[in-house]
């Protein structure tokens, strides 16, 4: 199944590390959308100005948590970062976040 790379609407605006990360983990836009608007859990995200809403999944033998990373900018939701985290994440606990990610976010913060 060949991945189909989201595209930047009126709504969302897509950076290159959360298209990356959605490769990386097979999570489609359309996943991502949910999240946002049907989330689990909402909470301050962990980069300035940024929300990171949440989905749980529980399966047979394990739970894992899918997060969705993105910021209000201009009318559009910004989405920053996406990744499962496995098990189930405590409540208003900062959340790991890869190096990368981090980079990736003060790029685009340093563009404003």
């Amino acid at each position: 199944m060949e991945f189909k790379f989201p595209k930047n609407d009126n709504s969302y605006y897509w950076t290159s590390h959360s298209k990356g990360k959605m490769i990386q983990y097979s999570i489609g836009p359309n996943l991502v959308k949910r999240i946002i608007r049907f989330p689990d859990r909402r909470e301050e995200g962990i980069a300035e100005n940024t929300i990171a809403s949440m989905r749980r999944k529980v399966g047979k033998s394990s739970t894992k948590e899918t997060w969705v990373m993105y910021q209000m900018e201009k009318g559009k939701k910004k989405i920053i970062s996406t990744w499962i985290f496995p098990g189930e994440s405590s409540i208003n606990k900062e959340i790991f976040v890869p190096e990368e990610a981090w980079e990736e976010i003060y790029k685009h913060q340093k563009r404003r």
